[in-house]
């Protein structure tokens, strides 16, 4: 979908990577799909295809004896370029969302948030602008945005310094002063060289009815209620059993790892993945947390399970030893069935729920 491109006036090799996808509301039978790299933006559509292919060697004959040859119809998925968005963004396109009224969308950048129309693609709003007129100023970038799946008015977007902004744009066209902040301050005792970097948000996500946000860093898990901002309704502690170990981790980049989160379609159960293969299931409560090995056959009870802190004293070895290689980045969860689908390296795993509560491929 996307090309390797270069930047001459910056220098810089853009990638024909992938960084976000997003699915719009279908059109008749074809579906449509937003796509990013770094720079540029695009809306796909995909359809299924039948044309008749001849089948060798087979016939039909009719009363006079007259050959006639055998079709089949062969389906295809064709796709196809219908808009491209580009220009917009000086820097890293690192999210896009589609807004509620399912005609515009946002996008963001390290410093900036611009809204687009789905049918105009020459021209987008400016709705955050966080950079300074001195860039030695700089204190935080923008990680990720994501629209309300309700009011199209109102959308969120997070920071590199661990808050959650809460932006409605009728109170203004730009939206640099946020309606609502979401924000932890951070326990003094447990304040490292490493605090800035492992409190940057690497996505955020809002219930189907628009009451929770969750937000993932690189230690925790978070959910928030959107009518309390000053603490999160739970702190899910996914890393914390790698907390001793920041400094072999910023050796070797993996700090910088980016976890996906998600929400069930119900909003009872919330996801996201982990190292050494594993991802986690949550009951939004917190009566429940089901580790899942990303395999083609996954085990209810992993025979090295997922590591975790055991009370106050330091984890034992075994806990700590991951493969940092093997990671489970992306998750995404059905809107309305019990499905789930991870990302590990080159390859994707879906995963339903069965009739006993386990997981199957």
């Amino acid at each position: 979908s996307h090309e390797a491109e270069f930047d001459y006036l910056k220098s810089l090799e853009i990638e024909e990577k992938i960084n976000c996808l997003r699915w719009c509301k279908p059109i008749n039978s074809a579906f449509m799909m937003l796509t990013t790299n770094d720079k540029t933006i695009k809306l796909w559509k995909l359809q299924e295809r039948k044309r008749p292919v001849a089948i060798v060697d087979s016939y039909t004959n009719d009363k006079a004896g007259v050959k006639f040859p055998m079709f089949r119809k062969e389906v295809s998925v064709g796709s196809s370029a219908r808009r491209v968005y580009s220009n917009g963004h000086a820097y890293h396109i690192n999210s896009i969302s589609l807004n509620s009224d399912c005609e515009t969308f946002v996008s963001a950048d390290d410093l900036r948030i611009n809204l687009w129309n789905l049918g105009v693609s020459n021209t987008s709003f400016n709705v955050v602008d966080i950079k300074p007129d001195n860039m030695e100023e700089l204190t935080e970038v923008i990680t990720a945005a994501c629209c309300h799946p309700t009011q199209c008015n109102t959308f969120l977007w997070s920071n590199s310094r661990g808050s959650i902004k809460l932006a409605d744009m009728r109170c203004k066209a730009l939206c640099d002063e946020h309606a609502k902040v979401f924000e932890e301050e951070d326990d003094p005792s447990r304040r490292s060289f490493f605090s800035e970097i492992i409190s940057s948000i690497a996505d955020i996500k809002f219930s189907s009815d628009g009451r929770y946000v969750l937000s993932r860093d690189y230690m925790c898990l978070k959910l928030w209620d959107v009518n309390m901002e000053s603490r999160p309704l739970r702190t899910i502690y996914v890393h914390e059993q790698l907390r001793s170990k920041l400094c072999d981790l910023y050796e070797n980049d993996s700090i910088f790892d980016k976890f996906q989160c998600a929400f069930s379609g119900d909003n009872n159960r919330i996801m996201t993945g982990s190292y050494h293969n594993f991802f986690h299931v949550y009951d939004r409560n917190g009566r429940q947390d089901r580790c899942i090995e990303a395999t083609k056959k996954p085990n209810k009870k992993p025979a090295r399970p997922m590591p975790r802190l055991r009370g106050k004293g330091s984890p034992s070895k075994e806990e700590t030893e991951m493969d940092l290689d093997k990671k489970v980045l992306h998750c995404s969860w059905h809107p309305n069935m019990p499905v789930v689908a991870v990302g590990v390296l080159n390859t994707v795993y879906v995963y339903a729920d069965d009739a006993t509560g386990g997981a199957g491929p």
